[in-house]
């Protein structure tokens, strides 16, 4: 199924569940789907081709006014098919009437609106003409080319559009969405594609627009990621508080995946993405075996960015804001009020004699390491000498 970008969006920000059915029915097959100018030639010739291996087809025209002068020009159209129309406003025993002769097949063309939707499942039935297509959401044309493509015969989806050249921006991103993902199990990437064309809505806002795009898209979705987080831990969100404030790790070393190691500059930009965003180890061991598992033995550079990020993930909860480890003198930066036991800090100075407190916020290491993985081994070895970092009590 699609779902649209409202409920998509809140599913990737974790306040709905969100499952994924990507194995189709055994046989079935990609529905094979084609923007067209509309006209009668290519109408015909789809109708046709349909009819002649003995099959039926769906012709969406979603105008009740007009529809049944779209069936007299079908009608001299095509006067080898047997038309039928249905749409949401006849009568209800008429549309039963009318859909049981179609399942039936005493007709093989059913003119139809957006009525079978839903809810229709005639496997005889596997080709779909779709009048207007422009007008339609993408959610809608994946879920209206469901209704064919239900048995293992090949199924055809032809949307019609008055010119493809003066289609608005949007219409056209809409059906090159639906026409590259024809593949089985394509519904959850064309709901992708839905939330970036038509954007997430707002959430807990006042308007529809919010005001997202005063803030940009990622970092929205991090504050809400984050109020979410909070509610859930049960304590209110400090809405005022600093966003992500992450630590400011500098090991005098280049610390980087180099482009003879990891040519694709893409496929850097993702990892950098992955290690910056990692929360624990746990996720920089699992980064650290696909990027091994890949490119093969970390050089030098590689094996200081993971440093960098093993040791950001360790000090992000002793409250430290910045380190600087030169091979001859380390600082280590506290914020104000650090949640841990300054009695700590007092007992590490006065046993270790190279270590010095240089301000209220601030320790000074002196030592000669050349080694950057000794200099990020002895700030861990501090760190953790001051014990187990305080949690934050919810208000």
């Amino acid at each position: 199924a699609t779902p649209i970008p409202r409920t998509l969006g809140m599913a990737l920000e974790g306040l709905r569940d969100l499952s994924v059915i990507a194995t189709a029915p055994q046989r079935r097959l990609a529905i094979k789907t084609f923007v067209r100018d509309e006209g009668n030639g290519v109408i015909r010739e789809a109708v046709l081709r349909e009819l002649k291996r003995g099959g039926q087809v769906y012709f969406l025209h979603n105008e009740v006014e007009t529809i049944q002068n779209r069936k007299e020009r079908l009608e001299a159209l095509l006067p080898e098919a047997r038309i039928t129309v249905a749409h949401g406003q006849m009568p209800e025993r008429d549309l039963e009437h009318v859909m049981r002769d179609f399942v039936s097949q005493r007709f093989n063309v059913l003119l139809c609106s957006t009525i079978i939707e839903t809810g229709i499942d005639v496997p005889t039935a596997n080709t779909i003409v779709i009048s207007r297509a422009d007008k339609f959401g993408l959610a809608q044309l994946h879920q209206l080319r469901g209704r064919v493509g239900r048995s293992h015969h090949q199924a055809y989806a032809y949307l019609m559009v008055p010119d493809k050249e003066s289609l608005t921006k949007q219409a056209s991103q809409r059906l090159d969405a639906i026409q590259q993902m024809e593949e089985l199990g394509s519904g959850f990437y064309l709901a992708m594609h839905d939330l970036e064309i038509r954007g997430a809505g707002e959430v807990l806002g006042e308007n529809q627009s919010g005001n997202m795009l005063e803030i940009g898209f990622q970092l929205y979705n991090e504050m809400l990621s984050e109020a979410v987080r909070s509610l859930k831990a049960g304590h209110e969100p400090d809405l005022l508080s600093p966003l992500s404030v992450t630590t400011d790790i500098n090991l005098h070393a280049p610390a980087l995946l180099p482009d003879d190691y990891c040519g694709d500059v893409h496929l850097r930009l993702s990892f950098y993405k992955k290690l910056a965003t990692a929360k624990n180890n746990d996720q920089i061991d699992g980064l650290l075996e696909e990027i091994v598992d890949r490119f093969g033995k970390l050089p030098p550079q590689a094996q200081n960015l993971i440093d960098v990020h093993r040791l950001r993930v360790l000090a992000r909860p002793y409250g430290v804001v910045k380190v600087d480890a030169a091979p001859g003198v380390i600082h280590i930066t506290f914020k104000k009020d650090p949640p841990i036991d300054s009695m700590r800090i007092i007992e590490l100075v006065q046993k270790n004699r190279h270590i010095k407190l240089a301000g209220n916020e601030k320790l000074r290491i002196e030592r000669e390491l050349k080694e950057p993985k000794d200099r990020a081994q002895l700030v861990r070895d501090v760190l953790r000498s001051l014990g187990q970092p305080k949690v934050a009590q919810p208000a």
